[in-house]
């Protein structure tokens, strides 16, 4: 979707994805090491950074859209934290590399002709030896109808992820089912790829 059509979405007086957190995410998050620096790739409207501010982060939220951050901004206040936020369009723009110790990208789904680029901008964000965690859906949730992108091309495919990720500790990796209820546009059984991964060292070759 175009950031005319995210700002269009994010514009709903409710929080479209909800406030909660990813449940991933959420169990995730003890990897991460106390007052770590985060950054949260296609955040939208700020449900997984400000969890993770409230954890005692600091965290950056990325996002083409602002009407989306600035929901994400009220958010934070609303929970009592700061958040820093940036409207990049993460498909052509690079952001600073090793600035952060760890980061979350959920749901931020691409044209497949740009989640490579999305994927290294958020690898080539951590330092060596910092965590990513990434949740997407998988091009069999096409059948399940329950949130998510309508096209074959804005979904991923496990090899891909795989490929992506093969230079680097892989921590976890699922592929299949998991119940989905967030907001008004995920809810439930739906077809996910999960990957928490260690950024390898400059000595691990």
């Amino acid at each position: 979707m175009s950031k005319e059509q995210w700002d269009d979405s994010f514009s709903d007086e409710e929080y479209v994805y909800g406030t909660s957190p990813n449940k991933f995410i959420e169990k995730m998050s003890g990897l991460l090491s106390d007052r770590s620096n985060i950054g949260c790739f296609a955040e939208g409207e700020g449900r997984n950074a400000v969890y993770l501010a409230k954890l005692g982060h600091t965290v950056t939220a990325y996002d083409q859209s602002p009407v989306g951050l600035a929901k994400a901004e009220d958010l934070a206040k609303e929970h009592g934290v700061n958040l820093h936020t940036a409207a990049v369009d993460l498909t052509k723009e690079k952001v600073e590399a090793q600035q952060f110790d760890a980061a979350v990208m959920v749901f931020g789904h691409v044209p497949k002709e740009s989640q490579s680029f999305l994927i290294e901008n958020i690898l080539d964000s951590v330092k060596a030896g910092g965590y990513i965690l990434l949740e997407v859906y998988s091009e069999d949730q096409l059948h399940y109808r329950t949130g998510g992108p309508k096209s074959l091309d804005m979904l991923y495919h496990p090899s891909q992820v795989l490929e992506w990720i093969e230079d680097h500790q892989c921590l976890h990796f699922y592929y299949g089912e998991a119940e989905r209820n967030e907001g008004k546009r995920h809810h439930g059984t739906g077809h996910v790829i999960q990957a928490a991964v260690r950024k390898k060292e400059a000595d691990e070759g």
